[in-house]
């Protein structure tokens, strides 16, 4: 699948939070683990990571989430649409929900993550697939690089 070119554009579902990024993807996911489900009411998450730098946004956000350690997740104020995360310690990325993204479609999931707490009929047409997370930043580092050669 050709991926669209930047900059890509999105919105909240009531349009009050618009998303921008100038920058390409890093990895694509879709995660399994039960924060993710609760959080996206479904069987798992779908996120588009982003370089922090490549990623901008209009709008009033609100925390949420906060049982989720080491991660912060923001929603749209006014119609709570889940629209992005940051993970403690990785300031230089961010997790985009990729439903927020206006071309939604095109951003198929490269890897996916803590499949030991997947739904057992739900399927993701992942290249990779772990139990739990990449053991390492290399490993992580590893994925990003093969995603960009795509």
């Amino acid at each position: 699948m050709v991926l669209p070119e930047p900059p890509l554009r999105g919105a909240c579902l009531c349009g009050a939070v618009q998303v921008n990024v100038t920058a390409s993807p890093l990895l694509t996911l879709a995660c399994h683990c039960r924060d993710c489900q609760k959080l996206c009411a479904s069987a798992y998450s779908l996120t588009t990571m982003f370089p922090s730098d490549g990623f901008s946004y209009t709008g009033e956000l609100i925390k949420g989430g906060l049982g989720s350690s080491g991660r912060t997740h923001y929603f749209c104020k006014s119609c709570l649409n889940f629209v992005f995360s940051q993970i403690g310690g990785a300031d230089q990325r961010i997790n985009l929900r990729t439903s927020v993204l206006s071309e939604a479609a095109s951003f198929e999931p490269f890897v996916e993550l803590m499949t030991d707490e997947k739904m057992p009929w739900a399927s993701v047409p992942a290249v990779h697939s772990f139990a739990q997370y990449p053991e390492s930043l290399e490993e992580l580092q590893a994925l990003m690089d093969e995603y960009s050669e795509r």
